[in-house]
């Protein structure tokens, strides 16, 4: 097996059975977006621990492709236990090398939404900054 191959597969398992999915009530921080070129759509809820820095719990709602939905299933898992200062300044390398697949320029708008969205959260809840690489995200609509 080639490791694309193997790559696609994890891609779908995550597409087909997501990680983190669902609805996290009682939320510090949440934000949502939109890729308005393909309708991909992104909700992210975080909870912080005790020390009001570490993500203690992190779930994600959305609908889209499979890449859209598959990478931020595997984002969730990346970000639990980690401080927001530490995914605040996690790069997007970071998850397209997860992803592990060569993604064309519209589907890497797809892979990086729940990334933007996540930095968003972060960033209205605890005031971290956004990475100044999301400038040639902009059609992306993170709310």
């Amino acid at each position: 097996m080639s490791f694309d191959q193997m790559y696609r597969e994890v891609i779908l398992d995550h597409y087909k059975n997501p990680r983190r999915h669902g609805v996290l009530e009682g939320a510090d921080a949440t934000a949502e977006g939109v890729n308005p070129l393909c309708g991909d759509e992104v909700t992210i809820s975080v909870a912080f621990d005790d020390d009001g820095e570490t993500i203690r719990d992190v779930m994600f709602e959305g609908r889209g492709c499979a890449i859209s939905q598959a990478s931020t299933s595997m984002l969730m898992e990346m970000v639990k236990g980690k401080t927001a200062t530490q995914v605040a300044e996690l790069p997007k390398d970071d998850l397209l090398e997860e992803i592990g697949i060569p993604l064309t320029p519209v589907r890497l708008k797809c892979a990086l939404l729940g990334l933007g969205v996540l930095k968003v959260a972060l960033h209205r809840a605890k005031g971290t900054p956004l990475p100044e690489e999301w400038a040639g995200l902009d059609e992306l609509e993170l709310k």
